[in-house]
């Protein structure tokens, strides 16, 4: 029996739209990626075009070899499952960002 398994970006700032890219940026020297939809990733470069037009452009710097932090699409998956299980059993767990390890670890525990 052949299986196909399709992954669907949604986006990461307003939890609905379907994420079309991946928009990287960096700040104070963190580097940060965000899956958006076209409109809100168009929302975000006219955000940041007002403070980088004064700005100095320093080129795409030396990146590491590897990126240990990196989300892939299992993660993805995962943090989606710990968020639902967290809602379905009282936890109060925000849709995106760092999930609370006493909430991973109850997760765990459960699975």
């Amino acid at each position: 029996m052949a299986r196909k398994v399709i992954v669907e970006l949604i986006d990461d700032y307003d939890g609905k739209s379907k994420a079309e890219e991946t928009v990287r940026f960096s700040l104070d020297g963190v580097e940060y990626e965000i899956d958006l939809s076209a409109k809100n990733a168009r929302k975000l470069r006219v955000v940041f075009e007002q403070w980088t037009a004064s700005g100095r452009r320093m080129g795409r710097g030396a990146r590491s070899k590897s990126r240990a932090t990196g989300r892939t699409v299992a993660n993805r998956e995962k943090t989606g499952a710990i968020r639902k299980w967290a809602r379905d059993n009282g936890y109060t767990v925000s849709s995106r960002g760092r999930i609370q390890a006493d909430i991973v670890e109850a997760y765990n525990k459960a699975s």
